[in-house]
């Protein structure tokens, strides 16, 4: 009898430590029941050691999910049947689409950790076969130089592609799918530096939106005051250069001497994938405040010259890594020229995000370049002899404050050409929109003191900004130069990077 009252309680033990059965799992916690042994290690010196998480291979074949862990075995089985009826080799790609779109309906209604399970089904359940992948590798290693190698090469490839990736096309079929999937990588991409399980998810999707999101797909449409209120309503939602604070704003860049012009994917008729904003003007714009000015009367665009294109915004998180900003650019040349001839420049008025920050870190080195009588000169003007890095970058932050021959602000304009012209981190600029524009042919043409005099221009730049200049006649030229570790820069950012 007192055997089996010790087997009861054990048994009974051994079933409260684990995760509950039911199908749809409560937030991830640790079970209350392990809390006593933890503060027992814990006083006893112990190390505790966490569990390392199961394969989704694991959990298929378990019975009790743990504490750690969203579905149930069962509920994980069961998901992992509805994606395998969805990629079934006998199914149809319409009823494919079909049988996805239920399972986007599971999604939607999902908890995120119940999502992430479905990533780490797709990435460890739907991978490609290695067997299969070994032996058509091995066959065309032995074809090589022979008249079957064309057909090794072709069985290859296939081996190579993943039902994941089958998978991901089938979700593609029904009306909202595009959307669905670019929403679900959005949210995976915050996800992938603390679980590497899920980068193969990634992965594919990035190959496939590349493809699906090819220039050849995209349209170039204008947004204007007249366009749907819904249109509209996204570029206040999607703006992330220079914020929309009004309605009047609005309509102020949309006004007859701007351009807004953005790219549309058949599958999101709706959605800009990305957008620009362009100001047409007779010369290169040093400033951010008059063209955000809603009181500012319309430019004459008999006389404008200049296209500045002041603000680009990529909408789709889900997108990232698909390049459209080279494609975009030079449609929209393309537009503006064939509707204003007179126009030849086009430049941007961009901000410099990352220099604040770069400059706390490497002030010190920029003062060392400095030769003595610079230094000198600098000291009297931060009230420290030797300057160091704090009285330079407490001085920065009254940058408005600074004349045309302060030193201080010599000192600023210096730091910045070299940090853009000059600071290089695996053979690309450091600073991001630099690393767009530079990318895409554009050379660093001038650097604007109070460009941007905002909060968040002196958050992020001390209120520097910076024009780049695309040269359509030297735009291959310049991605060249930087192809070699050399960034293109004008004259006079030569000069400054130089200290002089």
């Amino acid at each position: 009898m007192t055997n089996t009252t010790e087997w009861i309680t054990r048994s009974v033990s051994r079933l409260r430590s684990g995760a509950p059965s039911t199908d749809k799992a409560p937030k991830a916690s640790k079970p209350a029941a392990d809390k006593p042994l933890a503060d027992k290690q814990v006083a006893d010196g112990a190390a505790t050691k966490v569990p390392a998480p199961r394969s989704t291979h694991e959990r298929l074949q378990a019975t009790l999910r743990r504490g750690n862990e969203s579905l149930s075995p069962r509920a994980l089985r069961r998901l992992l049947a509805d994606l395998q009826d969805v990629v079934a080799p006998q199914v149809s790609e319409l009823e494919g689409g079909r049988r996805a779109q239920v399972v986007a309906g599971w999604y939607g209604q999902a908890e995120p950790e119940e999502r992430r399970d479905m990533w780490l089904l797709l990435c460890e359940q739907f991978a490609p076969d290695a067997t299969r992948f070994q032996s058509a590798r091995q066959r065309y290693e032995a074809a090589a130089g022979t008249a079957d190698e064309g057909q090794a090469e072709i069985s290859l490839r296939r081996a190579l592609v993943s039902p994941r990736t089958r998978l991901m096309q089938r979700f593609a079929v029904f009306p909202e799918g595009m959307r669905f999937l670019v929403d679900l990588r959005a949210e995976l991409l915050p996800q992938l530096k603390s679980d590497k399980r899920l980068v193969a998810l990634d992965a594919d999707l990035e190959h496939l939106f590349t493809t699906w999101f090819d220039v050849a797909f995209l349209e170039l449409r204008r947004l204007s005051w007249d366009s749907p209120a819904s249109l509209i309503e996204k570029l206040i939602k999607y703006e992330a250069v220079h914020d929309i604070r009004s309605w009047a704003d609005l309509k102020n860049r949309l006004d007859s001497d701007r351009r807004c012009y953005g790219f549309f994917h058949p599958r999101l008729p709706n959605e800009p994938l990305i957008f620009v904003e362009v100001a047409l003007v007779d010369r290169i714009s040093s400033s951010i405040t008059p063209l955000l000015d809603e009181a500012a009367a319309p430019a004459d665009l008999k006389k404008a010259t200049t296209a500045i294109f002041y603000s680009i915004s990529n909408t789709q998180p889900g997108l990232r890594g698909v390049s459209f900003g080279d494609s975009l650019i030079k449609h929209v040349v393309e537009t503006l020229t064939a509707e204003f001839p007179r126009l030849r420049t086009f430049a941007t008025l961009s901000p410099v995000p990352g220099f604040r920050g770069w400059l706390g870190k490497n002030a010190g080195a920029m003062l060392e370049r400095l030769d003595e009588k610079r230094r000198t000169e600098l000291g009297r003007a931060v009230g420290a002899e030797p300057p160091q890095s704090a009285h330079l970058l407490a001085a920065a932050d009254k940058a408005l404050e600074l004349d045309a021959r302060s030193p201080v602000r010599q000192m600023l304009m210096e730091c910045a050409a070299y940090y853009l012209g000059r600071e290089l981190q695996d053979g690309k600029p450091v600073d991001a929109v630099a690393r767009f524009h530079l990318g895409n042919g554009a050379r660093v043409e001038r650097i604007n003191w109070a460009g941007d005099p905002s909060a968040k221009g002196m958050k992020q730049s001390f209120g520097l900004m910076v024009n780049y200049l695309y040269d359509l006649k030297r735009i291959d030229k310049h991605r060249n130069l930087l192809a070699q570790g050399k960034v293109p820069v004008s004259g006079d950012i030569d000069s400054l990077c130089r200290g002089g």
